[in-house]
């Protein structure tokens, strides 16, 4: 093991609680009694409070307000670590390799007990994770880097309704994981105005030297979500949307990433949100098509012949 391993092992091992000699530390270990003492060295000068009791009894001990340190974690916090890297790594996170690395080392110091009690935990909670790596692994590690950083970068973007791709300078702010998809919030020097680029979308991408300032209490995550969300000219004027249906089919409505946020009242059977009109007959009929019979429109009796229509239309799109 490398000389931050043996370190750590040693630091586990003074946290159970007991009096430990060198001796048996390096009897552990299978290494010299003087490395030993160089390592007890470099903890207590990095500012670990090792007690060192010399005599007969005498032993290595850590003070008690050391136990909780955030070096050291219990059963159900490298429990909740580890299984929230399996999720990280199914949704594609761009640094997998250092979360390996971390992973392992929290599996490396656990006694029996605990790694038996992880390894339960861990079997009963199993997450599908995607097949090869990410094309976009790169470029997400230099984004997060210019993003530490304040360094503008030159991208080479392709948006869907633009035949050829176009340069463009922008200062990534954040990197948003939304749907299944990467995106980067930068404001573009070409637009002159901070928008949402979809990372795979980005074919080149070249650090520059021009640094910027990120501006203080920017959310990339509320900007994206705004962005989401249509503009309302007059809260005053929204009208109920009320969906009936089965029970499971509600509780969808209700998290849904849109919906959600115009819920006013629900019960056993339908549910109520408050739209503007406009968004109704624009946005809710595609959103509620995937839901098929589990549901039912209530009002507004608009929105019904609405969904005719748009079936209506996706009919002859399919019998031409």
């Amino acid at each position: 093991m490398s000389k931050i391993d043996n370190m750590m092992v040693i630091l586990w091992m003074l946290n159970s609680g007991r009096k430990i000699t060198a001796k048996q530390i390096s009897e552990k270990l299978e290494m010299n009694i003087r490395t030993v003492y160089r390592y007890i060295d470099a903890l207590s000068a990095s500012g670990v409070p090792i007690i060192s009791d010399t005599g007969h009894n005498g032993g290595y001990t850590l003070l008690s307000n050391f136990i909780e340190s955030p070096l050291l974690f219990n059963v159900d916090e490298k429990t909740a670590l580890l299984q929230a890297a399996d999720f990280a790594k199914e949704a594609g996170y761009f640094l997998g390799e250092a979360l390996n690395r971390a992973t392992s080392k929290l599996k490396l110091y656990s006694n029996q007990e605990q790694e038996k009690l992880i390894n339960q935990h861990l079997e009963g909670l199993e997450v599908i994770s995607p097949i090869g790596k990410s094309s976009m692994e790169q470029i997400l590690k230099k984004l997060e880097q210019d993003i530490v950083n304040e360094s503008s970068v030159e991208i080479e973007y392709h948006t869907s309704r633009e035949e050829q791709p176009k340069r463009r300078i922008v200062d990534p702010y954040g990197i948003i994981y939304w749907n299944n998809n990467w995106y980067v919030i930068a404001f573009c020097h070409l637009r002159n105005e901070i928008r949402s680029f979809r990372v795979g979308r980005i074919i080149s991408m070249i650090s520059t030297e021009i640094s910027f300032i990120r501006p203080s209490l920017f959310s990339a995550s509320e900007f994206f979500m705004k962005s989401l969300q249509p503009e309302v000219e007059d809260k005053q004027r929204h009208i109920p949307l009320v969906v009936g249906g089965k029970a499971s089919a509600l509780d969808d409505l209700c998290q849904h990433w849109f919906l959600g946020h115009h819920f006013k009242e629900r019960n056993s059977n339908k549910v109520i949100f408050l739209l503007e009109e406009k968004a109704i007959h624009t946005y809710v009929p595609n959103l509620l098509l995937p839901y098929g019979k589990s549901i039912q429109v209530i009002e507004p009796i608009s929105l019904k012949q609405k969904l005719i229509e748009v079936l209506e239309e996706l009919i002859n799109h399919y019998q031409v």
